[in-house]
């Protein structure tokens, strides 16, 4: 199959007018109305993405530089439950049931779960990121976030996605090399979660969380976004290709002519093993597809930043 890559491009949005002011090139976080999610300036720069380290049917090469010559905004946290509850009731956007469950060692798909009942035993909290969310679900909110503010609200590219964990490491993980360091910035499979009896050995350390924990529980990168890495995946905007293209390098995400089987998520879970917490580990999932683990995060472009 021939498989031509293109870069997204922006679309012209038609909304009201936002009642707070834009970012200024001092600006370091803002948000554009009160039940948006707070956002951070993220300056330009330059970056070496992938790695060797990539397992057999997951490669994460060829090892590439990525350059992101232009400014934008990145939510400071996962999108939350209650942000995520506002964009129903405001839109009546109708959600589907049917979400991947952890339980007896693994997974296995509830009929009845979704966002509202994600099978944590209890309603989910405003403050913890909203899960059991697909792909689709993560752009219609986009689509309603730009309709309210006038400002183009997406979802990263995946080369954006690194650069934002990264936040200038070139480390394994972006602690640092020490695998055991995890539990103080993540939240992943380790101790406090052996209950969950996972098919892969978990961390040696325990985070203080036997499931999902409230946004911004650990401490912020450099920066001073919270939870890039653990807690729960986040849907990005690229169609997943088995390796990288050689083309976009510039932040541009990855589409393709033809129907896409399968985007990229990044960034790992409460769930996850700690090998693949390294910042460039690659999920590919369909885009129906929803989990417990999974959630998403938003950008937004800048005016005036050419991206």
């Amino acid at each position: 199959m021939l498989i031509m890559v293109i870069a997204t491009v922006g679309a012209t949005l038609v909304a009201c007018v936002s009642s707070r002011a834009p970012p200024s090139a001092q600006s370091r976080s803002f948000r554009d109305c009160e039940h948006c999610p707070m956002m951070v300036v993220v300056p330009a720069g330059e970056f070496t993405m992938g790695s060797a380290d990539g397992e057999a049917d997951r490669p994460e090469t060829p090892i590439h530089r990525v350059k992101i010559a232009y400014r934008f905004a990145v939510g400071q946290t996962a999108v939350t439950q209650g942000q995520f509850a506002r964009f129903i009731a405001d839109t009546q956007y109708k959600t589907t049931k049917g979400c991947g469950i952890i339980g007896a060692g693994g997974y296995h798909v509830e009929g009845d779960a979704d966002w509202r009942n994600p099978g944590y035993g209890r309603p989910p909290r405003d403050d913890e990121p909203v899960v059991c969310v697909s792909w689709l679900d993560a752009k219609a909110y986009v689509r309603w976030l730009s309709r309210q503010t006038r400002h183009r609200y997406r979802l990263l590219s995946e080369s954006e996605w690194e650069y934002v964990a990264r936040a200038g490491s070139t480390s394994r993980y972006v602690w640092g090399d020490d695998p055991d360091a995890a539990c103080k910035y993540a939240n992943l499979y380790d101790q406090s979660a052996l209950e969950l009896a996972m098919p892969y050995a978990a961390a040696n350390c325990n985070d203080g969380y036997a499931g999902v924990a409230p946004v911004a529980s650990f401490p912020p990168n450099a920066f001073g976004v919270y939870d890039m890495i653990g807690n729960v995946w986040q849907w990005v905007e690229d169609c997943y290709l088995y390796e990288y293209p050689a083309w976009p390098v510039d932040g541009a995400p990855v589409e393709v002519m033809s129907a896409c089987p399968l985007r990229s998520i990044r960034g790992g879970s409460w769930g996850t093993r700690v090998d693949r917490l390294r910042p460039t580990w690659r999920g590919r999932d369909p885009e129906t597809r929803m989990n417990i683990l999974f959630g998403f995060r938003i950008a937004r472009d800048l005016d005036g930043a050419q991206r």
